[in-house]
């Protein structure tokens, strides 16, 4: 098979395209056969050796993926051969197959091609953990989106909005919060013309919101907390 690989690090552009052998099913894994994968920062890091885990050279980058199961090994049982999915490796998903842990893959709905479902998994199950795990959103509870216009921050007003919060979101543009309430956002801070803290501190009534989403950090990430209850 063909696959980019990565023999230094440093820019995209030092990615080497060659031909590799076809990956095997351990315990466990399933075979994919890749229509499309997503890309992403964490995959800069990646490619520079400056993500916070290091791969060892050589390697195989992409952290999402999406295509049809073509071969099951020992002990996979969930997926079955011609199954369309979309998958979350740690890294791999930029070959023409990868083989993935059969719990690491996600059926994919109808309702989504490839490349859909090859940019779905890595932003929704970034915006699930720190909403889930991370900040115990609760029904009822209020949320501050930063960015959220971006991949990280539509995911983290879905499924906010899905989890039953109230969404308060924040982008630098009014077309780009236009987006966000297309997405579900119940109010909306342009940041670039009103004060972030003043803002969100009037629109909950002096309360403050109970949870902030900030996929960006920076100099806006002080103020987003400091209008925290």
């Amino acid at each position: 098979m063909r696959a980019l690989i990565v023999k230094a690090y440093g820019p995209p552009e030092d990615l080497v395209l060659e031909k590799v052998d076809d990956p095997t099913p351990g315990e466990g894994e399933v075979i994919v056969d890749i229509h499309a994968a997503g890309i992403n920062f964490p995959d800069m890091l990646m490619f520079a050796g400056k993500y916070q885990v290091r791969t060892p050279l050589p390697f195989i980058p992409g952290n999402e993926g999406c295509g049809v199961v073509s071969e099951l090994g020992e002990g996979a049982s969930r997926l079955s051969v011609g199954d369309k999915v979309f998958f979350l490796p740690m890294n791999g998903a930029f070959a023409e197959k990868i083989a993935v842990r059969e719990d690491h893959t996600f059926s994919l709905p109808d309702s989504l091609n490839f490349e859909q479902g090859a940019g779905f998994p890595l932003t929704y199950c970034t915006s699930y953990h720190a909403l889930k795990d991370r900040a115990h959103l609760k029904p009822g509870e209020s949320v501050l989106v930063l960015g959220a216009a971006g991949g990280c921050g539509t995911t983290a007003v879905e499924l906010s909005k899905a989890m039953g919060a109230h969404v308060i979101a924040a982008a630098s543009t009014d077309e780009k919060l236009e987006f966000a309430k297309s997405v579900g956002a119940d109010e909306t801070i342009n940041y670039s013309t009103s004060p972030l803290k003043e803002s969100v501190k009037e629109l909950t009534k002096g309360k403050g919101v109970d949870v902030v989403y900030d996929p960006v950090g920076g100099e806006l990430a002080e103020q987003a907390l400091r209008a925290s209850g």
